[in-house]
C-alpha cells in the first residue's frame, strides 16, 4: 500500500488528464490512473488521421493542458508533453476493480492487487468502455465492430454504418475517403441528424452528393447475416451486401461498478447520469464525477471540469464555472436578478422536461436555449407561423386560441410547441401569455438532444404530445383526466411499409391510432384482398373489436413506413365510459363501418372485378408512397392529349421554371401520377434545411420562403425525386412581343441555350432549390389544373385518388 494522496483521479481522458495537471500545479498529492499503457485511451482509439474540433468555439478553455482542434496524432502528442511538463503522477496498467472506505480515506483496489489510499476521488472515466449493442438477429457476428481504428483496414468492401451521431458520421467519412472501392452507406433511424456537429452533417450530405456515401434515413437494421443485412426502411424492407457493420450508438454509464460505490443516479433508466451537486460531487461525499460520465461528452467541456473540481477539492469555493458568463447573459433580462445557480435549479424545480436533468446537463441544454419574460397577453407566436422550437412555462400559464373568442390554458410546468418540433408543421394555433410569465424556448436541436439523452425528459414530451392527439382526436369534452387510463398503458409502435398491424379473424383488445404516416384496410372477400379505406395520420382503428368483443373484420396495414399509438382495450373503455356522448360518436362510427362492410361483402359477386382493382390500388398507394402524400397531381391519360400546357403555365408562374415533368412518373388505372411535389404529410425535404426556409401552410402545402443556401439536401432527402437545383432564368419579353414580334421563347420554360445566351454579362445565378407549392398566394389554385384544356390534370388526396381509380373501373 503507497502513502495516501490528497486525490486520486480515475480515468486519464481529457477531463482525468486536465484534473492531475492541476493538481500537480497546486501541489496537491495525487495520482492517475489509467487501465491501459497510454494517456486518454478514448482519444487514441479515434480512427487514425482523425480532426479533432475544438467546440463549442464561444467557450474559454481553463486547463493547465493545451487543446485545439486539430489531428488525433498531434493532440495526443500535446497531451504527452504536458503530462510531462506538469509532472503528473501516472499509474499505468491500473485498472480500478473496486472503492471502498469514505471520505478522507478511500480505498481503490487495482487489478493487479495494488491498494491505493485517497482522501478524495475524481471519476473519470466515460462511457466509450460500454457501448451500444446493435438490437436485432444476427447482432453477435464477428463482422459487427463498434469502433474503427484505422480506415486503411477497410478497402474493397461493403461496409454499414449504424449511427448517425458525430461518430458514426466520422467513420462513414474516414473508410469512404481511404479506398474509392469502398461501397459505404450509413443508416439513420430518423428523418435529421441532430446528435451531430453541423460540420460533421455538411461533409456527410457532401459525400453523399458525390456519391461517396449511400446515406439512408429513417431507416434501421433488421437481420444481419454473413454478407448481407436487411434493412427496414420507409417502403418496407430490404436487403444489401454487407461485409462490415460499424455500430456506432453511443454508449451509457458503467452503472455496476458506478453503484457498487454508493453513488446514486438521477433514475433507474440505463441512460441516467450520476446525480451530481453544482461542485461535482456524487451522492458519496468525497466523489467526484467529471466529463461524459457526468453527462458533458465534449473534450473543452471535460477540460474546464477537470480543472474545476480539483479547484473545489482544494477549497475554492468562489470559482465559477467557465460557461457562467454565457449562462448569465441568457438571464439577464428577466425581472428577478438571481444568481446562474439557482436560475438553473428553479427551472429544474418548476418545468417537467427538466425534472431528471443533471446540473451539469441543466447548463448545457440552457446555452442553446433562451428565456424570456413575456406580459400578459403578449404573443409568444401566431398561428401559420413557422417555427420548430420547444416551449416550457416556468412561470405563469399561456392560452391557446381555439377558436374566435375561445381559449384554453395551459399550466405552468408543461410545454407548448411540440407540434412543430416532432412534425416542423407551422404554428398549428396562437399562442399568448395568460398572465405576467417565464417561457424558456429550447431550440430543436437541443430538444431532441433533451430526449436523447434524458428519456425522463422524453417520456413528459411524448406523454403531453399524446394527450393532445388524443383530445384533438375524440373530443366530446374529454379532459386530461379522462384520458389517463389510455395514456398510462399506450405504447408507441413502429410499423414498416406493408406490415399489418390488425389482422383479419384474429382476436385483439386494443384500439391504434395513427401517429405518422398512413394505413390502409382491406378485407377478405371470395378469397381475395378487397380494399376498404385509406387511413391517413390522426386516424384510429381497431375500436370495432373492442366494442364489440368480436374478432377483427378487417386487415389494417401501413401504407408507408408509419408509428402507431397502442392503446389498451380496458384503457379505452374506460375513457369512453367517462364521456358518453364520446361513447355514442365512437359506436355510431363503427355502425357506420360495419354497414359499409356488409354492403360490400352481400355485392362480392358483381364486386368481383372491383376487387382486383381494389387491391391493386392499395399495392399501388404503397409502392409508391402516396400514403404519405397530401395532395398529388394526376393525369387522366385517357383525356390528357400531351399539349404540355400544364408544363408551361407552372413555368410561367414560378419565374421561368416548371415544378413539374408531365411524362415522368408511374401509371396505374388510366392514371398518370407526374414527377411533381406530394406534400407529404411529414416531408422528408424539412428533415435537414439550414436555413430553415420550408415550411407547411395551413392547407398542407409544402413550400420553401426566399433564403434558400444551395446546400441540395431537401433535393437527396426526397425519395420521389421532384426537387431539383437550378438557377432563375433571366426574365423573358411579355406574351404579346413573343406573339407579335417573335422576341423571347415563348410560353413555359426556356430552354437552357435561350438562358445562357440571354443572362447578364458577368451574372452566374446560384442555384437553388425548386419545387410544387401547390401555386401557394397565386388567385385561382394550381397553374397546372387551370391550364389543361380537357380537364385530364386534377389534384387529390390519396383517399380522393382511390375514389378516381373507383370511377375508372366503372367507366371501363
Amino acid at each position: 500500500m503507497s502513502e495516501p494522496v490528497r486525490v486520486a483521479i480515475i480515468g486519464s481522458g481529457p477531463a482525468g488528464l486536465s484534473a492531475a495537471a492541476r493538481a500537480a500545479q497546486l501541489g496537491l498529492s495525487h495520482v492517475l490512473l489509467e487501465k491501459t499503457d497510454h494517456l486518454s485511451d478514448t482519444i487514441f482509439k479515434y480512427q487514425k488521421g482523425k480532426h479533432v474540433m475544438a467546440t463549442p468555439a464561444r467557450l474559454d478553455l481553463r486547463s493547465d493542458c493545451r487543446f485545439d482542434e486539430g489531428s488525433r496524432e498531434a493532440i495526443l502528442g500535446i497531451w504527452d508533453e504536458d503530462a510531462a511538463a506538469n509532472k503528473v503522477t501516472v499509474a499505468y496498467r491500473a485498472e480500478v476493480v473496486e472503492v471502498t472506505g469514505e471520505k478522507g480515506a478511500f480505498h481503490i483496489r487495482t487489478a493487479s492487487g495494488d491498494t491505493i489510499v485517497a482522501e478524495h476521488i475524481v471519476l473519470a472515466i466515460g462511457t466509450q468502455g460500454n457501448p451500444n449493442w446493435l438490437r436485432c438477429p444476427g447482432n453477435d457476428l464477428p463482422h459487427i465492430i463498434y469502433q474503427v481504428d484505422d480506415p486503411e483496414d477497410f478497402r474493397d468492401r461493403h461496409i454499414t454504418v449504424v449511427g448517425s451521431g458525430d461518430a458514426g458520421i466520422e467513420n462513414a467519412l474516414g473508410v469512404a475517403e481511404e479506398a474509392l472501392e469502398n461501397r459505404v452507406t450509413i443508416l439513420n433511424r430518423s428523418k435529421d441528424f441532430a446528435r451531430a456537429k453541423a460540420k460533421n452533417v455538411s461533409d456527410l450530405m457532401e459525400a453523399g452528393e458525390n456519391g461517396a456515401i449511400d446515406i439512408r434515413t429513417e431507416t434501421q437494421p433488421k437481420i444481419v447475416e454473413p454478407g448481407w443485412l436487411t434493412l427496414e426502411t420507409p417502403t418496407g424492407d430490404e436487403r444489401i451486401e454487407c461485409d462490415v457493420i460499424v455500430a456506432r450508438l453511443g454508449s451509457v454509464a458503467p452503472r455496476a461498478f458506478v453503484e457498487s460505490m454508493g453513488i446514486e443516479f438521477t433514475g433507474p433508466d440505463r441512460e441516467a447520469f450520476p446525480k451530481l451537486s453544482p461542485t461535482f460531487e456524487t451522492t458519496v461525499p468525497g466523489i467526484y464525477v467529471i466529463g461524459a460520465l457526468a453527462g458533458y461528452p465534449l473534450i473543452k467541456h471535460c477540460m474546464n471540469q477537470g480543472y474545476d473540481v480539483v479547484e473545489f477539492i482544494n477549497g475554492n469555493s468562489a470559482l465559477t464555472p467557465a460557461d457562467e458568463k454565457d449562462l448569465a447573459t441568457i438571464f439577464a433580462n428577466l425581472p428577478q436578478k438571481r444568481p446562474v445557480s439557482e436560475w438553473l435549479d428553479y427551472l429544474r424545480a418548476r418545468v417537467r422536461i427538466f425534472a431528471d436533468v443533471s446540473p451539469l446537463q441543466m447548463r448545457e441544454f440552457m446555452l442553446d436555449s433562451k428565456v424570456a419574460y413575456y406580459p400578459a397577453g403578449e404573443v409568444v407566436f401566431e398561428k401559420d407561423e413557422p417555427g420548430s422550437s420547444l416551449f416550457a412555462i416556468a412561470d405563469g400559464h399561456a392560452l391557446v386560441a381555439v377558436a374566435p373568442g375561445v381559449t384554453v390554458p395551459i399550466e405552468q410546468g408543461s410545454i407548448f410547441g411540440e407540434v412543430g418540433l416532432i412534425s416542423g408543421r407551422k404554428r398549428g394555433a396562437t399562442i399568448r401569455a395568460g398572465e405576467d410569465s417565464i417561457f424558456v424556448e429550447v431550440s430543436r436541436t437541443a430538444a431532441i438532444k433533451l430526449m436523447g439523452a434524458v428519456p425522463g425528459a422524453k417520456r413528459v414530451i411524448e406523454r403531453i404530445s399524446l394527450e393532445r392527439q388524443l383530445l384533438q382526436i375524440f373530443k366530446g369534452g374529454l379532459t386530461v383526466d379522462d384520458l389517463a387510463p389510455v395514456i398510462d398503458g399506450a405504447e408507441v409502435i413502429r410499423v414498416p411499409a406493408g406490415k399489418p398491424v390488425v389482422v383479419e379473424g384474429d382476436a385483439g383488445d386494443d384500439v391504434y391510432v395513427i401517429r405518422l404516416g398512413s394505413m390502409v384496410v382491406e378485407k377478405d372477400i371470395g378469397g381475395r384482398s378487397i380494399f376498404l379505406r385509406y387511413l391517413p395520420a390522426g386516424s384510429y382503428f381497431g375500436e370495432m373489436a373492442v366494442l364489440s368483443g368480436e374478432k377483427r373484420n378487417a386487415t389494417v396495414k401501413a401504407a408507408i413506413g408509419s408509428e402507431v399509438i397502442k392503446l389498451t382495450g380496458a384503457g379505452f373503455k374506460a375513457m369512453l365510459a367517462a364521456r358518453p356522448q364520446v361513447r355514442e360518436a365512437t359506436e355510431a362510427a363503427v355502425a357506420e363501418r360495419a354497414a359499409m362492410n356488409s354492403f360490400i361483402e352481400s355485392r362480392k359477386i358483381s364486386y368481383a372485378s372491383a376487387v382486383d382493382l381494389y387491391s391493386d390500388t392499395a399495392s399501388f398507394i404503397m409502392k409508391e408512397g402516396l400514403g404519405e402524400a397530401t395532395d398529388a397531381l394526376l393525369i387522366d391519360e385517357n383525356l390528357c392529349v400531351g399539349c404540355d400546357n400544364c408544363e408551361k403555365a407552372c413555368a410561367d408562374s414560378h419565374e421561368g421554371l416548371s415544378r413539374l415533368d408531365r411524362e415522368a412518373g408511374r401509371t396505374f388505372a388510366h392514371l398518370h401520377v407526374p414527377t411533381s411535389c406530394r406534400h407529404c404529410e411529414h416531408p422528408h425535404c424539412m428533415a435537414d434545411c439550414p436555413p430553415n426556409v420550408i415550411h407547411r401552410g395551413p392547407d398542407g402545402e409544402v413550400y420553401m420562403e426566399d433564403g434558400c443556401i444551395g446546400c441540395g439536401n431537401c433535393m437527396r432527402n426526397c425519395p420521389y425525386g421532384v426537387i431539383r437545383m437550378e438557377s432563375t432564368p433571366p426574365p423573358k419579353p411579355g406574351l404579346l412581343s413573343w406573339l407579335l414580334l417573335g422576341r423571347g421563347p415563348g410560353p413555359g420554360e426556356p430552354s437552357p441555350k435561350w438562358t445562357k445566351a440571354n443572362m447578364p454579362e458577368g451574372k452566374k445565378s446560384k442555384k437553388i432549390a425548386v419545387k410544387c407549392d401547390m401555386c401557394k398566394g397565386i388567385a385561382g389554385g394550381p397553374a397546372c389544373v387551370r391550364a389543361c384544356p380537357t380537364g385530364a390534370a386534377i389534384r387529390v388526396s390519396p383517399e380522393e385518388f382511390l375514389s378516381v381509380a373507383r370511377l375508372e373501373e366503372d367507366a371501363d
